[in-house]
């Protein structure tokens, strides 16, 4: 017998709003938070559930990681975009069952009604069956996730910073990225300009040229999605930060320090003391839930096939937006591309959609306009693509910061994040490298090293590497330096020296 559950009973933002039709929305993303706003006049009461109390503007996390902007340049409050409304209600938890043919959803152990449901959760990142991944390589969908990455890039830094062992610091000042499509090439080029221009003048004994980048893709080329001639531009961007491209790369094996890659050319092995992950893609399991509960079709990545309105076959009531949808019914019957342009177009158009039927009007017809793409590769330079014009370099750039400003849904940020961008390009600093948590944050609450231990003294030093870094010193000192993991008497200052330091 399965668990129960209570129904949820709330009282209406607004007392004529009881009997009015109810539109519940689960995800305050990009096509979220736009249909809401699409619903702003509408008499419906809308119920918008999320399981964090912001929204986040995820084509930035990457400058978060690399201590360009902070976590607060890219999320603002949903209430704050949304709250306002007469109509709306933001409710926090996260929805774990689905009940079609009786019209509910349950989160937080409560079932709540509706009369439309509008399925908004995006996308995670998957390993392709080797989840074990994960904790050598985080990925790039969350705000932690960001947070993390920014941890283990400084950490293995201000780690490099005290060793006097130039192979060390080599291997700590080493990365290796996953993945070559936007997300990949924005991570590599700033990657290489936080360890090689940004952070020159504030380590002493960091060599930038010590630093090694490694991008790893399966294709020929990096941004593949875009024109060759994008991508030649491109890669020729990134080799001239330092970045070594690896193509035709597949990860066969993994652990701390050490990704193996399986090349035409045989094996490959890259050792680096930090890797970050960006090369796979899956839909929200609300997908799997719905198509469990009434069997509407999956294409072959599990996202919901939708029918023009991004209604469910069979069921009008239920709609699904951004990643989570299929969506082919487009002019060239290719589906829509999992970004934020689609993503908010397609929640406009449902808010609108929902807001003809409430009020009996006629409906509307979507029509996607494709904007284009576009990667940012330095802090003056990009490749864009919009509409079959193609720009790279500085006007690349400027294409890409109109673009992303005009996407923010927080005027407040466009204004600090343009401030913080003109500073970056004309001093080359970074304002948010600020190393904060503990080591090993991903750890549950009990431990004694999670985020802020209850009893003063437990666990290590907040100065201390976390275990993904101390795994990583590890295997440098006894697969690259070759020295044995007890501890040994050394002369101050040689390489013996510096491994068990590192350690």
């Amino acid at each position: 017998m399965g668990k129960e559950h209570f129904f949820l009973e709330l009282e209406p933002p607004e007392e004529r709003l009881r009997r009015a039709p109810h539109v519940v929305i689960i995800g305050g993303g990009f096509a979220g938070v736009r249909a809401c706003k699409a619903l702003a006049n509408t008499e419906v009461r809308v119920t918008l559930i999320d399981k964090r109390n912001f929204n986040l503007f995820q084509p930035l996390l990457y400058q978060v990681a690399t201590g360009l902007v902070s976590k607060g340049d890219v999320a603002t409050p949903l209430r704050q975009l949304v709250g306002r409304q007469f109509n709306v209600q933001v409710l926090l938890g996260e929805v774990t069952q689905l009940n079609p043919q009786d019209k509910q959803i349950v989160f937080n152990n409560k079932s709540l009604s509706y009369d439309y449901l509008v399925l908004a959760t995006g996308s995670g990142s998957t390993y392709f069956g080797h989840e074990e991944w994960r904790s050598f390589a985080p990925p790039m969908k969350i705000l932690e996730h960001a947070e993390e990455i920014r941890r283990r890039l400084l950490m293995a830094m201000e780690q490099a910073e005290q060793t006097p062992d130039p192979n060390a610091r080599q291997f700590l000042q080493s990365v290796v990225v996953v993945g070559a499509g936007p997300t990949g090439c924005e991570m590599a080029g700033a990657v290489s300009e936080l360890m090689r221009n940004a952070m020159s003048r504030e380590f002493k004994q960091l060599n930038p040229d010590q630093t090694k980048i490694y991008l790893v893709d399966p294709g020929e080329r990096v941004l593949r999605a875009m024109p060759e001639m994008l991508s030649k531009s491109a890669r020729t961007t990134l080799e001239s930060l330092g970045v070594e491209m690896v193509f035709k790369g597949r990860v066969q094996s993994m652990q701390p320090g050490e990704v193996m890659i399986s090349t035409p050319n045989g094996d490959q092995c890259l050792q680096a003391a930090t890797v970050i992950w960006t090369a796979g893609v899956r839909p929200s399991h609300l997908g799997r839930n719905l198509a469990d509960s009434i069997g509407c079709e999956l294409d072959k990545g599990g996202r919901i096939v939708v029918e023009p309105d991004f209604a469910v076959a069979g069921h009008p009531e239920i709609r699904v937006v951004g990643d989570l949808c299929s969506y082919r019914h487009t002019t060239n019957q290719t589906p829509l591309p999992g970004m934020a342009g689609p993503a908010t177009q397609a929640g406009g158009f449902v808010g609108k959609d929902i807001a003809a039927l409430v009020s009996g009007s006629s409906r509307p017809t979507f029509n996607w306009f494709d904007f284009g793409s576009m990667a940012v590769l330095d802090r003056v330079a990009a490749v864009a693509d919009l509409r079959g014009f193609k720009f790279s370099g500085g006007i690349g750039w400027m294409c890409w910061a109109l673009a992303h400003l005009a996407f923010m849904p927080n005027p407040e940020n466009r204004i600090t994040l343009l401030f913080k961008w003109l500073v970056a390009v004309v001093s080359q600093q970074r304002s948010s490298m600020l190393l904060t948590g503990m080591p090993s944050q991903h750890i549950d609450i009990d431990a004694p090293d999670a985020h802020f231990p209850m009893q003063p003294g437990l666990g290590p030093s907040i100065a201390a590497p976390d275990a993904a870094l101390q795994a990583a010193m590890k295997y440098y000192s006894t697969q690259i330096a070759g020295i044995a993991s007890q501890p040994m008497a050394a002369k101050e200052g040689s390489e013996e020296d510096s491994t068990a330091a590192i350690k």
